[in-house]
């Protein structure tokens, strides 16, 4: 949630290939004056000049990532810059894995920014190691990997769009597969492949979480309805401080083996658990097929 009052400054930073350059698009649909690849020693003049034009600059989105080459390593120093003038940002970070990254660069034979000897696999690990530090400094950080184009502006909608100005929190509830990976945007993940499995039985091993036969195999242990209630009531508990601590975008991952039963039914009981007027409340199962969904790969 980007606001005037708050922080009028978005920056878009991340991994080369993870789509920056689709979500910058969907900030301008969203009325966002947008800046790409500007160098960050120039970022707290911009501020400024932002500033001076009274209101009519509401809100920005300035990508800034390694095409900057040797300019990037300003960027630190511009943040400092930026929070000394009183100029307010939050960082949106975008990844994907490594394989993904690899694979998209292949297909559009783009020249990885920081190449030097046409060694792509050694470009990204050194630029993902590069970004560590602004990794961990991000409001918000997307997972691209599995994202189609229309997927990543529904999510950039979601987060930044005019109905979230008075949503204090934005919450992801992401249900995975173990088998597939860890999600690389999680701040906290769950495992549940303790509670009862409806892939070993026949007729539910072809259905999914969303179907009401898979509820309620899952539902009818009481382990499943303690661990709904302790967790609840941990995420109760935890919501309130993260936002005391100004955080605005929270991931909670829910796995199981295949992401296709009991992380998909836990993950969408969670979110019913947690609908709040302070929070907007978006479900994502990562690991179901993605049969239907629109839009090319990013």
């Amino acid at each position: 949630m980007i606001t005037q009052q708050s922080a009028p400054y978005l920056i878009i930073t991340g991994l080369s290939g993870a789509g920056k350059t689709h979500a910058i698009r969907a900030l301008e649909d969203l009325g966002f004056f947008c800046v790409d690849n500007l160098p960050p020693s120039l970022l707290p003049k911009f501020a400024e000049l932002c500033f001076s034009a009274e209101g009519r600059i509401r809100q920005t989105a300035i990508v800034i990532d390694a095409r900057g080459g040797e300019f990037f390593d300003d960027l630190s120093q511009a943040l400092l810059d930026m929070r000394a003038q009183g100029q307010h940002y939050e960082i949106l970070f975008l990844e994907a894995s490594t394989e993904v990254l690899v694979k998209r660069f292949k297909e559009t034979r783009r020249r990885h920014p920081l190449s030097n000897h046409g060694r792509l696999l050694e470009d990204i690990l050194l630029e993902r190691q590069r970004l560590e530090g602004l990794r961990g400094i991000a409001n918000k950080i997307i997972d691209t990997s599995n994202l189609t184009t229309n997927e990543l502006k529904t999510q950039i909608n979601d987060l930044y769009g005019p109905e979230n100005e008075k949503v204090r929190m934005h919450i992801t509830v992401m249900s995975f597969g173990y088998k597939y990976g860890l999600p690389l945007d999680a701040d906290l993940v769950m495992d549940v492949r303790f509670l009862p499995n409806p892939f070993y039985i026949p007729l539910l091993k072809e259905q999914t979480g969303h179907d009401a036969g898979v509820r309620e195999y899952i539902m009818q242990s009481p382990v499943t309805t303690e661990f709904l209630k302790k967790y609840s009531d941990l995420l109760t508990f935890l919501l309130p401080h993260y936002l005391k601590e100004g955080k605005t975008h929270l991931v909670i991952a829910i796995g199981c083996t295949g992401g296709q039963h009991r992380s998909v039914m836990l993950a969408n009981s969670l979110s019913e658990m947690l609908f709040c007027s302070e929070y907007k409340v978006t479900v994502r199962h990562r690991d179901l097929p993605k049969s239907g969904a629109e839009g090319e790969n990013i």
